[in-house]
């Protein structure tokens, strides 16, 4: 089985062409650099970029993998969460194929693929928290199987990967905000600011982060903005960001195992999983704790299409009815 697959949910352009034993013979993320002047992505932008990247980086992986698109026996595609523009343009233009080819279009969740990303190169043992830490999303999950998955904790308010993003914006920092952060970080004292931790003492396991922006922005205020500066506050974000998604990932594991539920291993995927200090907190503390931690592979961290092939090989697939299915950017796990 050959599956072609397109992830436009924001502003990455990818496409993967794989099979179901795990061999990728193509697979290429666009990177729209057009957003690092605004310091954002601007939805319209990004509608427009994928418009004019995805047919030529689908030429490009078809080339680069020695197949022909009637190779193809499965088309997928992100069809939802995500900015409605970039969901309609990426979905679309899959079906389009599909249709073409008489071949079926499988409609993939973007969150599902994150989630079930770190199948690829690991065996889960279940029962799974998972930890997905992403630009447009901060949730954590219980798998008890591959289909059996339970959302137990979101954000109320900002996901972590934006925070960084306006983090950085606010340091005067070039964008995307995270791995600048992260870079300064390195030379700064991270208990040089105390921060605030909202949410962490309340009995849920939901994130907030807008109050610990407020109060990055409040500093940024009454101070000159020196690399010195710049560094200790980068160091002690990130210190109260991985600070908070510890106490939050060991309040659900107590949780769960009051529950009866022994957690036999953590996964930690999207976009901040990138983030080498936060990853290594989290490996750091649960070392001795008999958890196994996981990661997907590094072109699975980020928006990628690899994610949401792999995630088609991995369903029971149904007719080529699911071609009328409507991207949605609110779309839910079943």
């Amino acid at each position: 089985m050959l599956v072609f697959a397109v992830e436009t949910s924001c502003d990455e352009t990818s496409v993967c062409i794989m099979d179901k034993d795990k061999n990728i013979y193509s697979h290429i993320i666009f990177s729209q650099e057009i957003h690092k002047r605004y310091g954002g992505v601007v939805p319209e932008l990004a509608s427009r970029a994928h418009l004019e990247i995805l047919q030529k980086i689908t030429q490009e992986a078809f080339e680069e993998s020695g197949k022909k698109i009637s190779d193809i026996d499965i088309f997928a595609a992100t069809c939802g969460p995500g900015l409605i523009g970039p969901l309609l343009i990426g979905s679309t233009f899959t079906k389009s194929l599909a249709v073409g080819l008489s071949k079926p279009f499988v409609p993939i969740n973007h969150i599902e693929g994150h989630i079930l990303s770190p199948t690829f190169n690991n065996k889960i043992h279940y029962p799974n928290i998972c930890l997905l830490l992403t630009g447009g999303h901060t949730e954590i999950y219980l798998l008890e199987s591959k289909k059996k998955i339970t959302l137990l904790g979101e954000t109320v308010d900002d996901a972590l990967g934006e925070t960084f993003d306006k983090v950085g914006k606010l340091l005067d920092l070039k964008y995307p905000g995270g791995p600048e952060i992260e870079k300064m970080a390195i030379n700064g004292n991270e208990m040089a600011y105390d921060l605030p931790t909202p949410l962490l003492n309340e009995n849920n396991l939901n994130f907030s982060f807008s109050g610990l922006k407020t109060a990055v922005s409040q500093i940024v205020k009454k101070n000159d903005l020196s690399n010195v500066f710049i560094a200790n506050l980068s160091a002690s974000f990130q210190f109260c960001v991985s600070k908070i998604i510890l106490e939050k990932t060991k309040k659900a594991i107590k949780k769960l195992e009051d529950e009866s539920k022994k957690i036999n291993s953590l996964s930690v995927v999207g976009g901040v999983s990138n983030n080498k200090y936060i990853a290594k907190k989290i490996i750091d503390f649960f070392k001795d704790k008999n958890v196994e931690i996981l990661f997907p592979v590094k072109d699975m961290m980020s928006d990628n299409a690899a994610m949401i092939a792999w995630n088609c090989i991995n369903k029971n697939l149904k007719s080529s009815k699911d071609i009328y299915f409507k991207a949605s950017p609110r779309l839910s796990i079943k």
